[in-house]
């Protein structure tokens, strides 16, 4: 087993599952549930890698697990965002400019704008779950602990920030005010960041595996990017 045939079958599943969103999202004309398969496809990942390259020791391990209680956990707040508050806005304008300036249809503009996208940017940013599992170990060192910690303390700076923010948007009273107390008092996204403390530490963890791990520092660079840009 090599790394190109764990990322080409990656990539198959990845592509398997966008098409099938897409085709779910052309019969509801609205794509804003790929959000929370942004995060699900994520966990898809990394079980496909796991049973793919047998699973090679505590490393892995910690990997999948992590990786499966951020996707599982972020996935389902986005789901139930969408079924309460229906299509993003976001999507709405986006796919709307797409075809009343440049005449494609719902179709075209969902598959190029969104699906087309994502898929791709999925693969680089879950490299560590895919890259770390290649190599074989035995223990868990100082730097995957690190790692670990840093993903436990993303996940749950995360995880309270939504919470938060979810409060505080069920108060009629704050409609139209800015959220600036609990997490949102120190960093406007609190999502965001416990999000790239996720990956940097996912990344930790699979750079401790070798050079194969230490090379999918493409992920967290990217899924920083995008957080801040």
């Amino acid at each position: 087993m090599d790394v190109t045939h764990i990322l080409v079958v990656n990539a198959a599943v990845v592509a398997a599952c966008f098409l099938v969103l897409w085709l779910i999202s052309i019969r509801l004309k609205d794509v804003s549930f790929v959000d929370s398969w942004w995060a699900i496809g994520m966990v898809v990942v990394a079980w496909s890698t796991y049973l793919v390259t047998g699973g090679h020791g505590p490393h892995a391990v910690a990997l999948l697990a992590i990786c499966t209680v951020w996707g599982v956990r972020l996935g389902v707040h986005l789901f139930w965002r969408w079924r309460k508050n229906g299509p993003d806005h976001r999507y709405v304008v986006m796919l709307g400019k797409a075809q009343s300036e440049r005449g494609w249809s719902f179709a075209k503009a969902s598959l190029m704008m969104v699906f087309a996208m994502q898929a791709p940017l999925l693969l680089v940013v879950c490299l560590p779950v895919q890259l770390g599992q290649y190599a074989q170990t035995a223990l868990l060192g100082p730097l995957a602990w690190a790692g670990i910690i840093l993903a436990v303390i993303g996940i749950a700076f995360e995880s309270i920030g939504d919470l938060q923010l979810a409060r505080f948007r069920a108060d009629s009273n704050n409609r139209g005010a800015v959220l600036d107390t609990g997490l949102w008092r120190y960093t406007r996204h609190p999502n965001y960041f416990g999000d790239a403390c996720v990956w940097w530490g996912l990344y930790l963890i699979a750079a401790e595996t070798g050079w194969v791990g230490a090379a999918s520092i493409l992920g967290p660079i990217t899924i920083t990017f995008l957080l801040t840009r």
